[in-house]
C-alpha cells in the first residue's frame, strides 16, 4: 500500500525531500499560484499552518503554473511573493505539474486515491488533499474550500 512518505519531492531551494520527514505528521498538500483570485487562500493555509503545527499538522505548497500560466515566477520570486505577502512558514517545493505527461509522482498517487467531482484530473491551483497520520489520504478539497473551512476535518484527522 503506497502513503505519503514513499514519495520525494525538490523544495523550493532545489534540495530533494524524502516526504517520510512528515511520517506521523497530518499533512494538506496544495497546489499553488502566485497569480491566481484564490491567492489569498495562502493566508488562511498559513493561519492552519500556525493554529496547528504544535499539534502535528503540515502544509505543503506545490507552485504549479498549469492554470492560465498563474505560476510565473521561479523559485526565487516564489518564495519571496509567499513571505512578503502572506508570511508563509509552511514548507513549499519546487514547481511542478499536477496533470499530463509530466505529472509528479506525487500527485498522480493523490489523484488515484482521490478523484475529483469530474474525474481524477486537478482542474485548478489551491485543490486541496488531506493526508492522515497513517499517510493515507482522507479527503480532496476543490479549489474554491477555503482553508478555515477545513478545521473540523483537520481536528478529527490530528485526534486519530
Amino acid at each position: 500500500m503506497t502513503v505519503l512518505s514513499d514519495f520525494t519531492a525538490d523544495t523550493l531551494r532545489g534540495a530533494p525531500q524524502d516526504l517520510s520527514e512528515y511520517a506521523g505528521q497530518v499533512v494538506l498538500v496544495v497546489n499553488t499560484a502566485s497569480k491566481c483570485g484564490l491567492t489569498p487562500q495562502f493566508e488562511g493555509l498559513e493561519a492552519l499552518y500556525k493554529e496547528f503545527k504544535d499539534d502535528g499538522l503540515v502544509v505543503l505548497g506545490f507552485p504549479c503554473n498549469q492554470f492560465a500560466g498563474q505560476e510565473p515566477g521561479d523559485a526565487e520570486q516564489i518564495e519571496e511573493f509567499c513571505q512578503m505577502n502572506y508570511g508563509v512558514s509552511f514548507p513549499m517545493f519546487a514547481k511542478i505539474d499536477v496533470n499530463g505527461a509530466n505529472t509528479h509522482p506525487l500527485y498522480t498517487w493523490l489523484k488515484q486515491e482521490k478523484g475529483g467531482l469530474m474525474g481524477d484530473a486537478i482542474k485548478w491551483n489551491f485543490t486541496k488533499f488531506l493526508v492522515g497520520r497513517d499517510g493515507q489520504v482522507i479527503r480532496r478539497y476543490s479549489p474554491q474550500t477555503e482553508p478555515q473551512k477545513l478545521v473540523g476535518d483537520i481536528r478529527k484527522a490530528l485526534a486519530q
